[in-house]
C-alpha cells in the first residue's frame, strides 16, 4: 500500500508540473490571436497598437481564429479601400470584462476599449453592453456544436461525453470564468449528465487544476487543449467541432468524438455580433455586417465546420433587454 501511495504521489507531482514543463504561449500559437490584415495580403501578428488605428477593428470569440484568414481576404477583396483590419480572437468573456468595460492590456500594451465590432457565443454579453448603452443592434451569423477532442486513433477508446466520468482520463477543458464554450455550454452538458461535480470539483479558476492531476482548466482552450493532447498531457477535452476540423486539416495528431444532440448544444449555440455605438469606423463595421450575410461569407464559415445562419438570423435587429434578476 505504501508503494502504491508513493507511486501515486509521484504521478501527481509530475502531473502538476506539466503545464509549466511543456506548455508555452508561443508553442500554443497565442501570438496569432492578435492579427492585422492588410489589403495587399500581408499579415502582422501581435501589433496591439493597431487596435486604435486600423480601418476596421474587431474583437471576436476566439474559436473563429481558423476562419479569419479566408474571411478577411475575401472581405478586403470586395472592399479594397479598407486597407487594414485588426482582428482579435480570444475568449469573449475576457474581451467584455477586461477590454471593453475597462481598460485592458495585452503584452503590456493598452488595447482599445472601442472596437468597431464585438462578437460572442452568448447573446447575454451583448445584452450587458446594451444595458450600458454601448451596443444597440446585432445579428446571429453562424452556429457551432460541442465535440470531444482526443488523440489520433482515440487510444483511450472514448465513445462519448458520458466517458468524461471515467477515472482513467486526464481532461483539459475551457475555464468557466472567461471561456463561453464552457461557462454557458460545456458546464450545462456536464450538469445534464450529472457529471459536473466529478469532472470540475466545482472549481472556478483558469490555468489551474480543477481536479488535481485529472482536470485542467485552460486559459485559451482552442490553443492549449490540442497541444496538451498531442504531448500526452491530456486524453480529451471539450472543444467546438470546428476546432477538430481545423486540427485535422492542419495535419495535427488529433481526432474527434461526436457528442449527440441535445448534449452538443447545437440548438443553443449562436454567434452574435454587433457594432459599438462609439465605433471609430461605423461605416466599415456596417459593411462587414452586411458581408456576413452573403453566400460567400456563409460558405467560408461552413467550409471550416460551422453551421450556416438563416436569412432571418442575418437581419440586423435590436438587442433585447436583459431580464432583471
Amino acid at each position: 500500500m505504501k508503494g502504491i501511495k508513493k507511486l501515486w504521489g509521484g504521478c501527481l507531482l509530475l502531473a502538476l508540473a506539466l503545464p509549466t514543463a511543456g506548455f508555452s504561449a508561443d508553442k500554443a500559437g497565442q501570438g496569432h490571436d492578435y492579427r492585422t490584415f492588410h489589403s495587399d495580403g500581408k499579415i502582422d501578428y501581435g501589433k496591439i497598437s493597431d487596435s486604435y488605428n486600423s480601418d476596421l477593428v474587431m474583437y471576436l470569440a476566439g474559436n473563429q481564429f481558423m476562419v479569419m484568414e479566408d474571411l478577411i481576404k475575401d472581405f478586403q477583396g470586395k472592399n479594397p479601400d479598407i486597407k487594414t483590419v485588426y482582428v482579435e480572437t480570444i475568449p469573449p468573456g475576457q474581451i467584455l470584462k477586461q477590454q471593453i468595460l475597462k481598460q485592458g492590456q495585452i503584452n503590456g500594451e493598452n488595447t482599445s476599449q472601442t472596437p468597431d465590432l464585438f462578437a460572442s457565443v452568448n447573446l447575454g454579453h451583448l445584452k450587458k453592453l446594451h444595458g450600458k448603452d454601448i451596443m444597440s443592434d446585432y445579428i446571429i451569423y453562424t452556429h457551432n456544436k460541442l465535440e470531444l477532442m482526443v488523440a489520433e486513433g482515440n487510444p483511450k477508446k472514448i465513445k462519448g461525453p458520458r466517458d468524461l466520468g471515467r477515472d482513467d482520463l486526464v481532461q483539459s477543458h475551457p475555464n468557466p470564468l472567461t471561456e463561453g464554450i464552457f461557462k454557458f455550454y460545456g458546464s450545462e452538458m456536464l450538469k445534464d449528465m450529472g457529471l459536473y461535480e466529478k469532472v470540475t470539483g466545482n472549481a472556478k479558476c483558469k490555468s489551474c487544476w480543477a481536479v488535481p492531476g485529472k482536470t485542467w482548466f485552460t486559459s485559451r482552450h482552442h490553443r492549449e487543449t490540442p497541444y496538451r493532447i498531442e504531448h500526452g498531457e491530456a486524453d480529451t477535452g471539450i472543444v467546438w467541432t470546428t476546432e477538430v476540423v481545423y486540427a485535422k486539416k492542419s495535419g495535427r495528431k488529433i481526432d474527434g468524438v461526436s457528442i449527440p444532440a441535445p448534449l452538443n448544444k447545437q440548438d443553443k449555440v449562436g454567434y452574435a455580433i454587433g457594432a459599438l455605438n462609439k465605433a471609430k469606423n461605423p461605416k466599415n463595421a456596417n459593411r462587414f455586417l452586411a458581408y456576413l450575410g452573403t453566400d460567400a461569407a456563409q460558405d467560408i464559415y461552413a467550409s471550416h465546420g460551422f453551421i450556416k445562419a438563416s436569412a432571418a438570423e442575418l437581419k440586423v435587429k435590436p438587442i433585447p433587454e436583459a431580464k432583471k434578476k
